[in-house]
């Protein structure tokens, strides 16, 4: 079984920056789709970012230009930095993989709150 484990969420103010990032507990063979999602509370789950196994990423438009996502293969690893912060941002981002047999794995989730 793969465990995804997060880390690198926290308070920050608005305007700051957070690093999160997402190591898979052994190698997953075949990766399709590394991704983030977020979940405000009482608000549905959405998706942040991706980067598929071709190396393409994908934002929605709330975040595009302020948030990246990038992976090291070799470490098992997903990245995503966010810069220019909001309230808005203001979630449990959570790690997703997904591989060529649509096995979906997640992490437990890591808390990014931005506030002054």
């Amino acid at each position: 079984q793969v465990q995804l484990v997060e880390s690198g969420g926290g308070l920050v103010q608005p305007g700051g920056s957070l690093r999160l990032s997402c190591v898979a507990s052994r190698n997953i063979f075949n990766i399709y789709v590394m991704a983030w999602y977020r979940q405000a509370p009482g608000k549905q789950r959405e998706l942040v970012a991706s980067i598929s196994y071709s190396g393409s990423t994908s934002f929605p438009d709330s975040v595009r230009g302020r948030f990246t996502i990038s992976r090291d293969s070799a470490k098992n690893t997903v990245y995503l930095q966010m810069n220019s912060l909001k309230p808005e941002d203001t979630a449990v981002y959570y790690c997703n993989i997904v591989d060529a047999n649509s096995l979906s794995f997640w992490g437990q989730g890591t808390q990014v709150t931005v506030s002054s």
